[in-house]
C-alpha cells in the first residue's frame, strides 16, 4: 500500500500550500516561511515504492564542518533528538550538511492525513523555533543553553495540568497550532 505523491499532493493541496512536485524522484518540495530558518526548504519522499516515507529540512545548519564548536553543536543535536519526538539529525561529514529528519516505514499501511500534518507541523515548529535557536547559541559560545532542569520541570507541569483537568493538554495543543496556523503564511 504505502503512499503516492499525488495522495500528500493532496494533504498539502487541503492546507492550502504551494509546492512543486517531482514525480521523477518521487518527492515534494516545499518552501516554509520561518523566523529562524532563512530558504526553509522542507522535502517529503517516498522511498521503496511509497513503502517508506521522509520528511526532511536538508542544509538547515551550515559552518559546522570546520566550526570549532563542531563537536558541541553536534551533541546538543543529539540532546534535541532525544527531548523531542520524531525528529532526528543528519551528519554529512563529506561536506558538512545537517538535515533535520522525520522517517519511518509505511509497509503494508498507508499514510494518513493526520500523521502526515502532525509530521510536518512537528518539523517545521522542532527546527525554527527550538533547535535552530538553540544550535546557533552553541555555535556561537560553545555551550548548549538547553537546561535539562527546566525541560523536567516542564514535563511536572504538564502532568499536573493533565491530572487537573483531563483532556486539557490536547485543547491547549489545538489552541497552539491554530494560533500558529493563523501566523504561517502559505509558501
Amino acid at each position: 500500500m504505502g503512499a503516492t505523491v499525488q495522495q500528500i499532493a493532496g494533504y498539502l493541496d487541503k492546507r492550502g500550500w504551494k509546492y512543486r512536485v517531482d514525480e521523477a524522484e518521487t518527492r515534494i518540495l516545499l518552501g516554509v516561511y520561518a523566523d529562524n530558518v532563512e530558504d526553509f526548504l522542507v522535502v517529503i519522499q517516498l522511498e521503496e515504492n511509497g513503502e517508506f516515507f521522509e520528511l526532511f529540512a536538508p542544509r538547515v545548519l551550515s559552518g559546522v564542518k570546520d566550526h570549532p564548536h563542531k563537536t558541541a553543536i553536534l551533541q546538543a543535536m543529539l540532546c534535541i533528538s532525544w527531548e523531542t519526538k520524531m525528529l532526528q539529525w543528519e551528519y554529512d561529514p563529506s561536506d558538512g550538511e545537517i538535515r533535520a529528519i522525520i522517517e519511518f516505514p509505511l509497509e503494508d499501511s498507508t499514510l494518513t492525513e493526520r500523521q502526515f500534518n502532525r509530521c510536518l507541523n512537528s518539523l517545521i515548529e522542532l527546527v525554527d523555533e527550538i533547535a535552530l535557536p538553540r544550535l546557533k547559541a552553541v555555535m556561537d559560545t560553545g555551550e548548549d543553553p538547553g537546561d535539562p532542569d527546566d525541560i523536567m520541570e516542564g514535563e511536572r507541569l504538564l502532568l499536573r495540568l493533565e491530572q487537573s483537568g483531563p483532556g486539557m493538554l490536547e485543547m491547549l495543543e489545538r489552541a497552539m497550532q491554530a494560533r500558529k496556523r493563523r501566523g504561517r503564511m502559505s509558501p
